[in-house]
């Protein structure tokens, strides 16, 4: 407010008031003075005293908000910036909920690493610093953008692709905004060679932290650049499209090319959104023979960017910050995710071959899920501890049966038999294949009731939209791959069919060792004891 305009006030607010000081006083007296000689007009004047006092106060009250509040206004409109509350206290909570899912993780190495990342998006929550990100292909002029809005140079203008490091960060100043803006010039993407591959991995990690992306072009989108600015828009990324080098246009093709962006990014990018500018125009020479550099004309660039980080600088930080904390959410989420997986893996390795070489011991006529149940039963239950589902027996044995149920109900369990027959024909000599058909067909049956059941506690205990009979198929043509054939089957021989082939053999040895030996064959004649002396022939003759 201007110095005239206060004292104005001032001056006005002590005459007011004066004069209704002057008035209650006066209002006072008269009071007194007919009181004595008539109460009920004495009382009629001492509520209109009353009533003054009332006005006078709310009259101070009143122009003390007024201008306390354009006071505070003031200091909202140049303070710092606060994150709005809810989107705050929601980034907070999912961070605390990151370190608590962190105290699950037994690799030591990914444990401390979320929780270091978890640290450093809570330190950005408190700084509040709006960080642009410039993010576009090597030869748009990303760094030209980036030295023309700074006003001085700050990296190498017109060098060749790949020259930018990874990361390097500058501070940038908008006049009317008190908050610090840090802008982040990367590499280029879409370069050739492993390095190249490299660099653009680096300029799309640092692009999805930023805050607000410019993304620059020097022409039409190319399918290249469209795919990338697809998918941050697509993770809500706020993005603007910054077409430079129009010092190479005319003036109706620029207007032309600014067409066809705004039609290719409707959906993704707002129209004003795009804009142009020439960041670095090349030097003209003059008729004189002397050299003039144009300025860059990168004011419709600095306006739009001024209106959007003014109007949404706040949103976009508390967006920013919450979609990095749900991003490591679920990162958190996924490594405990494989890590269960890993457990419950080895727990249907253990139990397919237990539930196989009972079966295997014990043969049936037929191959049957039934008789195995309570090994099934004992294996839900124990994956389902590894999600963190208590289950008892009973419950285990119900799950188990329904599934044995819905594998015989689909052909599954003819069609595992079919598929280890003919396996096993062609790796186990015939002798043995009756005694290991059944054993190995309830392992292999027991492994996709196992990976179903994994499926079935990943999605907390549900089976999905496609229910039971979805998931056990799913699992069954994963499991007839000829390349997990080959193997299961293999070790199938190890551990079943050899064990039995050589139960086999020490059965048939331990019964040829326990039959009698067979008498000897009764000679006609009896031999003589003793051969010494030649026998004596009594002479008859």
């Amino acid at each position: 407010m201007k110095l005239s305009r206060l004292l104005t006030l001032i001056i006005g607010l002590i005459v007011i008031l004066g004069l209704m000081l002057w008035t209650i006083d006066t209002l006072r007296w008269f009071y007194w003075q007919i009181s004595y000689s008539s109460p009920l007009l004495g009382t009629i004047v001492l509520l209109l005293l009353i009533l003054l006092l009332g006005l006078v106060i709310a009259a101070f009250v009143y122009y003390v908000l007024l201008f306390g509040g354009a006071g505070s206004k003031k200091g909202r409109r140049y303070g710092k910036p606060k994150v709005p509350q809810a989107k705050n206290e929601a980034a907070s909570e999912t961070l605390r909920a990151v370190r608590k899912q962190a105290e699950q993780i037994q690799d030591e190495v990914a444990r401390q690493a979320l929780i270091e990342r978890s640290r450093q998006i809570e330190g950005s929550l408190q700084a509040g610093v709006l960080r642009v990100v410039v993010f576009g292909t090597g030869s748009a002029g990303k760094s030209s953008v980036v030295n023309a809005l700074l006003g001085r140079m700050v990296g190498e203008v017109s060098a060749a692709m790949g020259t930018t490091e990874a990361g390097q960060t500058y501070s940038l100043q908008l006049q009317g905004l008190d908050r610090q803006i840090l802008i982040t010039d990367t590499p280029g993407i879409c370069e050739a060679g492993v390095a190249g591959t490299e660099r653009e991995q680096q300029a799309r990690e640092l692009a999805t932290v930023a805050d607000l992306l410019l993304f620059v072009v020097d022409n039409d989108l190319r399918q290249s650049e469209y795919e990338p600015l697809r998918i941050l828009a697509r993770i809500g990324k706020r993005s603007l499209l910054v077409l430079n080098k129009t010092d190479l246009y005319p003036p109706e093709e620029i207007e032309a090319i600014l067409g066809r962006l705004r039609e290719r990014v409707q959906g993704l990018i707002p129209s004003n959104d795009v804009v142009a500018c020439a960041a670095n125009p090349p030097e003209m020479v003059l008729d004189s023979g002397s050299v003039f550099q144009r300025e860059p004309d990168v004011m419709p660039l600095i306006r739009r960017l001024a209106a959007v980080l003014r109007a949404e600088g706040e949103d976009l930080v508390a967006d920013n910050i919450l979609l990095q904390s749900s991003a490591l959410s679920e990162e958190a989420r996924r490594i405990i995710d494989a890590q269960r997986k890993r457990q419950a893996d080895k727990i249907v390795d253990q139990f397919q071959w237990i539930g196989g070489g009972a079966i295997a011991v014990t043969p049936l006529p037929v191959v049957d899920l039934l008789a195995t149940a309570a090994v099934n039963a004992q294996m839900v239950v124990e994956i389902g501890k590894i999600y963190g589902c208590e289950l008892n027996m009973e419950r285990g044995r119900e799950l188990a049966l329904s599934l044995a149920k819905t594998l015989a109900s689909l052909g599954i369990v003819e069609g595992a038999l079919k598929l280890v027959t003919a396996a096993l024909q062609l790796n186990v000599a015939t002798f043995a294949i009756g005694k290991a058909i059944q054993g190995v067909t309830a392992a292999y049956l027991t492994r996709i009731a196992g990976k179903s059941f994994i499926e079935y506690f990943r999605h907390d205990q549900d089976w999905g939209d496609g229910g039971i009979t979805e998931v056990v198929q799913q699992q069954f043509q994963l499991n007839r791959r000829d390349e997990f054939v080959k193997v299961f089957i293999q070790d199938a021989i190890a551990r079943l069919v050899q064990p039995l082939s050589d139960r086999f053999d020490f059965i048939e040895e331990e019964k040829e060792q326990s039959e009698p030996a067979s008498p000897a064959p009764i000679s006609r004649f009896e031999p003589l004891d003793d051969w010494s002396e030649p026998p004596q022939i009594q002479d008859d003759w």
